[in-house]
């Protein structure tokens, strides 16, 4: 009898504790997908223009995020700008709710929140995809105004008269905004390698009511920035604060190449090549700022000048945008040593975003540009410097830039970017991108 006794009771605690456990696992790691904005998986791929009209919109949009967030700097609660949150370069497959609707939105470094189009929505702007149904979903809550995740949103959130939690981004002269319930759900992201991992209780904003220059293939936005309610931070004990990227070449001819992004344990950037700097709060804290001493072009050095130079963080980094802008007369500095490096006939940008351009044919020999920014040494080779613009157009791609300066996501591609919000670092490791794969 003391025998049996025993027997269920190691039973009961074996059955127990490994349920328990299993409920509060950290979660290792995951890897998903990141689809450019001009990949043919992108809903916003056109199969009928050429790769140069495909840029030229590239850069377009680069100069309106540019725009963007220089706005948010001056006014971080009142946003004015033009352009769209997430106007930027890629997408995130994931899926909200219980059973789960699948949803590609803007996988966003420069925004917080995560946000979708939901029912009932009769001032909404049209859009391809079906709506969120809350009431479809077995998890869905509304979130209340004492809620920690309400009180994040700040002069961006408001209380109802049923207390329940109201948010509000508006943009431009306001006439772009969105605005609804501040909402709970499961939250599931595919793996990539045909599993996936799903997140109860994550905050994002479910619309009611939207307007402006949204478009029928956007659905909404993933907010990976720096603020409270970005994914990344909403994860942080399942993740560490932990996630990198690895960003394919546009010049790629591999079709079946994607780009990456990783988080938690494989979001961890190390070994051989990695050099790591000092990821530095700044504002608005959606934003990731670091401090750039300065550039060399070859062995000649220019230090870092502009009117933030003194400060602590003077550069975003940002995976949405394309163009790396620098101030003035720290440009016209590089610009002069990579021409007098260069020793070529220089030619001019049709489309005046360039300064410093060479026809295509030209026998021109580029050197590596080293990025110096505190504690690392970046070095960019010929392919995250210069582009083929046009067809007989090959061009710096790093621009002058009297507001905000940004290091872009053409200047990160073939390196794994990462990301450690807990120790405030960002790494780099030279990889390719096209061959990335997380063992």
């Amino acid at each position: 009898m003391k025998s049996l006794f025993f027997t269920l009771v190691v039973i009961f605690l074996m059955t127990h504790f490994s349920e328990h456990s299993y409920a509060e696992t950290k979660i290792d790691g995951f890897t998903t997908d990141l689809i450019s904005h001009d990949s043919p998986r992108s809903p916003f791929y056109n199969p009928s223009e050429t790769k140069y009209q495909r840029l030229q919109k590239a850069f377009h949009r680069s100069i309106l995020r540019g725009n963007h967030f220089s706005a948010m700097r001056v006014s971080p609660n009142d946003i004015q700008s033009d352009v769209i949150p997430g106007s930027g370069g890629y997408f995130m497959n994931i899926s909200l709710g219980t059973p789960p609707v699948p949803m590609l939105g803007i996988a966003d470094t420069g925004s917080d929140l995560i946000w979708r189009q939901c029912r009932p929505c009769d001032n909404c702007y049209e859009q391809d995809e079906p709506l969120f149904d809350p009431e479809a979903s077995e998890t869905y809550k509304t979130l209340a105004c004492d809620n920690e995740f309400c009180r994040d949103l700040e002069q961006k959130g408001s209380c109802g008269n049923d207390n329940t939690c109201n948010y509000n981004y508006a943009y431009g002269t306001g006439e772009t905004f969105t605005m609804g319930y501040l909402s709970s759900d499961t939250l599931t992201i595919g793996s990539g390698r045909g599993e996936s991992v799903s997140f109860p209780g994550i905050a994002f904003g479910c619309a009611h009511r939207t307007g402006g220059k949204f478009g029928e293939k956007h659905v909404g936005l993933i907010g990976l920035g720096g603020g409270p309610l970005s994914l990344v931070k909403q994860l942080d004990s399942q993740v560490g604060g932990q996630f990198s990227y690895c960003l394919v070449p546009l010049s790629t001819t591999d079709s079946t190449a994607s780009s990456k992004i990783n988080f938690g344990r494989n979001g961890v950037v190390s070994g051989s090549g990695t050099v790591s700097t000092p990821l530095i709060k700044g504002r608005p804290d959606a934003l990731y700022y670091l401090k750039l001493e300065g550039m060399s072009v070859g062995s000649t050095r220019v230090e870092f000048r502009g009117v933030s130079a003194g400060e602590e963080g003077n550069i975003v980094i940002d995976s949405g945008t394309t163009l790396t802008y620098l101030p003035p007369d720290f440009y016209s500095e590089v610009e002069s040593a990579l021409a007098t490096a260069i020793n070529g006939q220089t030619t001019s940008d049709p489309n005046r975003t360039f300064s410093l351009c060479y026809s295509s044919g030209s026998n021109i020999q580029i050197p590596t540009i080293t990025v110096h920014f505190t504690g690392a040494d970046v070095q960019l080779p010929e392919l995250n410097t210069f582009i083929q613009a046009e067809e007989d157009l090959f061009c710096f791609t790093m621009v002058p830039s009297s507001e905000l300066f940004i290091f872009g996501n053409l200047a990160q591609m073939n390196f794994l970017v990462g990301y450690d919000l807990n120790n405030n670092k960002v790494s780099f490791k030279p990889t390719d991108c096209t061959k990335y794969q997380f063992n």
